[in-house]
């Protein structure tokens, strides 16, 4: 996914205006026009879009922590100059004070289960053995569970695409019959 489409799934999630955009990036020390902000949630082939870099994505996170959980006393921390999923799904941890079992629902509510110990993997340091890198899946599903749970009457309008499962062909065998 790319940090607009990220940001535009964020913006959905919670209903956001570009006044409340505004307002996020103000609560991390960034100024920002309407105009960046309407440039930047433009779909991708649209006339006047403007590529979101990681450290806007990151001021933009920042600010939603700093908006959810309150301002840290002294200065703000620099925003992470290289953004990954892992990191934006921390960050969206930490600006929702979710806990493991509060994650998990989330995921279970938008469809996409996982067990604990794969949730865990994301949040562990790169050097770690038990590391798991975050897919953009994960990510979305993640943000689909925020959006189903602070905007369900949106949830009615965006049914869960569900695959059809596909039936295997079961594979010919010489001298052997299927039941």
């Amino acid at each position: 996914m790319t940090n607009n489409e990220i940001m535009r799934r964020i913006r959905y999630a919670f209903d956001f205006d570009d006044s409340k955009m505004i307002a996020l990036f103000a609560q991390a020390d960034q100024k920002v026009s309407r105009q960046q902000i309407s440039a930047w949630l433009k779909k991708d082939d649209a006339p006047g879009f403007v590529e979101c870099s990681e450290s806007e994505l990151a001021l933009f996170l920042d600010g939603l922590i700093n908006d959810r959980r309150g301002r840290r006393e002294g200065p703000q921390p620099e925003p992470d100059l290289r953004l990954n999923n892992n990191i934006i799904f921390r960050k969206l941890r930490i600006a929702l004070n979710l806990k493991d079992e509060g994650i998990l629902a989330l995921l279970n509510l938008a469809g996409f289960p996982i067990t604990k110990s794969e949730l865990s993997a994301f949040f562990r340091k790169p050097d770690n053995r038990h590391f798991r890198v975050c897919k953009d899946q994960i990510l979305r599903n993640f943000i689909r569970g925020v959006m189903l749970k602070y905007r369900p009457e949106k949830a009615a309008e965006k049914p869960l695409k569900k695959e059809p499962k596909k039936e295997m062909k079961k594979p010919a065998i010489e001298g052997f019959k299927w039941k």
